[in-house]
């Protein structure tokens, strides 16, 4: 997110950067030019990775080093300077001056400041010295530690490396312990509004939540990066091979092109047959001589003749490690020429060979000795030895990783801290305004606009387009919702007037029915509270379902609509053939109802709602002992809200009055409940009914 208040950040930490590296450089040529046997080189990285967090740390101690190597080696004319290559050590030590500062161990000067300072002293001390051999081999070290480290090799350990190691150490631990305390102070002094906010990174959370975006960051980084050196290392290793080969090869074919221009062709045989006798051989030897000495390089100098039965030496200058053949001497063949035995003794003219021997490794190039016909009449053959390769190759690998390593670890940790802002936190911050969206009331709409339009992400790429996509869809959706729930609670209270519509109509014709709709429907309500509150039926009674149960109520009897006046409003006892016809009632009900859901869409309205609905109308007469009608269901075959429906209707049909009978007293009417307990009623749906005597008893005093 780029607002105002993370530019100030920026700047900050820029200052911070700077100053960390101009005190970088400040204390250690003060610890040079008054030769103090310190270093003093991250006083600055400690205190910016302990100020800034991170990022500027890393970027303090890697840059330390490209300024310090600069310097030294384009101003002071220090071609041996070798600070390039420890950068490694200054980023590794900003991590963990970061990593320790996040975990609060620089608050206070305390024991804790140890743990730190020991990590500093290991790669220092430890992995310096191991870069120092790296670079230098067996030579004891740098200057601070050399001295210290030859007197371990002399009365310690007779090994250079562990000599180096041990004095890197030792001289390390003073001078991590007064860094620390230095960057300390500073830390504590420097300005606190010039201190940015400190950078964070949560390696522990990170690996809790696994392959998070940082993560995956840090590892496509990572990856990528590991690749990119590894080719990078590849092909310099190949190209510094291929170097020192070419500049070896192409000096022995100078020198034994000189050689040969030396020799006369004419005069061989007469040198083979003859030899130190034959005109012209004491100053052509000489003359070998002279080019042999006058490189190191040369390992040895020699004029062959190929023949069939073998080489006959016709020159070959001695040295301190091999003897020289006599001349006229025949010696077998080499086995790195043999490939091209056909090739000399026809005298043309054979590629630079190698060969690694008890003489180390060596190319040798053959050239030719032409006569005054042009034939060949013998080879010039100069040995130059390669460099001792182990040793470049060492200290080769060790300047390429560890300048890698270094650069690697500032690309990463810059790359987690722009990822962190630009890309992690703006995701994250989305992410959680899209889990925290609330819809269910006017006030949580209202907080989740507010939310998301406080956010302000502003990337000016796709992050930024996704933000104003979703702030736009946001508000379309808490606008169709608002109007959705408008809409909703007018088809509500439609459905509502609907119903009591319907039931007056129903009530309006069974002139004996009186308020029986809205009786029954306030004792369903207390069943369900009293089911709710001691748990009975908890897998399927709660809020919801009582507020389906209830708003269902008071269709239960629709099914009357049906049934003629003259049986519906018959004073006294039906006739056998008049009570099945209105026995048909709940049958019919169930119909009706059942027409209504198949024109309504929604799923959920049509299981909930009109489902108890269906239910209560269908099996309202059911009994729990199988004897009810109009399908003879038993026990928990009955619909739950139908046994429900059962109590409450009954118990109203009990107390209320009617045209061809008084209303039952409450106490009568509730013996008789409890009675038909297990018999017609639910025994746990008569205990709730019962156990809410006090609330039924309110409402049947307030309709009667």
């Amino acid at each position: 997110m780029t607002t105002l208040k993370n530019q100030h950040e920026d700047l900050k930490a820029a200052g911070l950067v700077v100053a960390g590296i101009l005190l970088n450089l400040l204390f250690a040529n003060i610890a040079k030019l008054l030769q103090l046997p310190f270093y003093f080189d991250c006083i600055g990285t400690i205190a910016a990775a302990v100020t800034g967090g991170f990022l500027p740390g890393v970027l303090v101690g890697f840059f330390t080093n490209i300024v310090s190597y600069i310097f030294n080696f384009y101003i002071m004319g220090d071609h041996e300077d070798v600070t390039l290559f420890y950068c490694v050590v200054s980023v590794l030590i900003a991590l963990v001056a970061a990593a320790f500062a996040q975990k609060k161990y620089f608050r206070i000067i305390s024991a804790k400041m140890i743990i730190p300072i020991i990590c500093f002293i290991l790669l220092g001390g430890g992995l310096g010295s191991v870069i120092s051999w790296g670079l230098f081999g067996d030579t004891l070290g740098e200057e601070l530690a050399s001295s210290l480290a030859g007197k371990i090799y002399m009365n310690v350990v007779k090994n250079a490396f562990w000599a180096q190691l041990y004095a890197g150490l030792i001289v390390d631990i003073p001078d991590k312990i007064i860094s620390t305390v230095l960057a300390f102070i500073i830390y504590k002094f420097y300005p606190r509004r010039f201190k940015p906010v400190r950078d964070r990174i949560d390696l522990a959370a990170m690996a809790k939540r696994g392959f998070s975006l940082s993560g995956k960051i840090i590892i496509s980084v990572t990856l990528i990066f590991g690749l990119a050196a590894t080719v990078v290392t590849t092909v310099s290793f190949s190209q510094f091979r291929n170097t020192i080969f070419q500049t070896e090869s192409e000096y022995a074919q100078d020198t034994a092109k000189y050689a040969a221009s030396l020799i006369d062709g004419n005069n061989v045989d007469e040198y083979l047959r003859i030899k130190d006798n034959a005109d012209g051989y004491y100053v052509t030897n000489k003359n070998l001589k002279l080019i042999w000495s006058s490189s190191d390089r040369i390992k040895f100098l020699y004029v062959y003749q190929f023949q069939q039965d073998g080489v006959h030496v016709v020159f070959d200058v001695a040295t301190p490690d091999e003897p020289a053949y006599e001349t006229g001497e025949v010696v077998p063949y080499e086995e790195n020429v043999m490939e091209y035995k056909a090739d000399l003794i026809a005298g043309k003219e054979i590629p630079v060979v190698q060969s690694r021997d008890q003489y180390g490794w060596l190319v040798t190039k053959y050239f030719p000795v032409y006569d005054y016909r042009g034939k060949a009449k013998a080879y010039v053959g100069v040995d130059v030895a390669m460099p001792n390769i182990g040793d470049v190759e060492r200290s080769f690998t060790f300047k390429i990783t560890t300048i890698l390593m270094g650069f690697f670890i500032t690309v990463l940790t810059g790359s987690v801290y722009l990822a962190k802002r630009y890309i992690v936190s703006p995701v994250n911050s989305l992410a959680k305004l899209a889990g925290d969206f609330a819809y269910n009331d006017n006030e949580a709409r209202k907080e989740t606009l507010d939310s998301i339009n406080a956010i302000e992400i502003k990337t000016g790429d796709e992050i930024e387009h996704l933000y104003k996509a979703m702030a736009k869809t946001t508000r379309d959706t808490v606008d169709f919702i608002n109007e959705t729930q408008r809409k909703n609670e007018a088809i509500s209270t439609f459905q509502s007037g609907m119903i009591s519509v319907m039931a007056d109509l129903v009530e309006s014709r069974d002139k004996s029915t009186g308020t029986h709709i809205k009786n029954t429907s306030a004792y369903v309500s207390i069943i369900c509270d009293e089911l709710i509150d001691e748990g009975l039926y908890s897998d399927v009674v709660n809020e919801a379902y009582k507020n389906n149960v209830v708003a269902s109520a008071p269709m239960h009897d629709i099914g009357k609509i049906k049934i003629s006046d003259t049986i519906l409003n018959k004073p006294g006892k039906f006739k056998d053939e008049e009570y099945e016809i209105m026995k048909t009632h709940a049958e019919e009900g169930a119909k009706i109802i059942a027409t209504v859901k198949k024109t309504i869409e929604s799923e959920a309205l049509n299981e909930d709602y009109l489902g108890e609905a269906e239910n209560m109308a269908h099996y309202h007469h059911e009994k729990w002992n199988g004897k009810g009608y109009p399908c003879g269901l038993a026990g928990e075959e009955i619909p739950l809200s139908a046994r429900i429906m059962a109590v409450a209707d009954v118990f109203d049909a009990l107390v209320a009055e009617r045209v061809y009978k008084p209303g039952m007293p409450f106490d009568k009417a509730m013996s008789i409940i409890k009675e038909s307990a297990g018999e017609h009623f639910d025994p746990v749906i008569v205990q709730a009914f019962v156990n809410a005597e006090e609330r039924i008893r309110a409402v049947t005093a307030e309709i009667h």
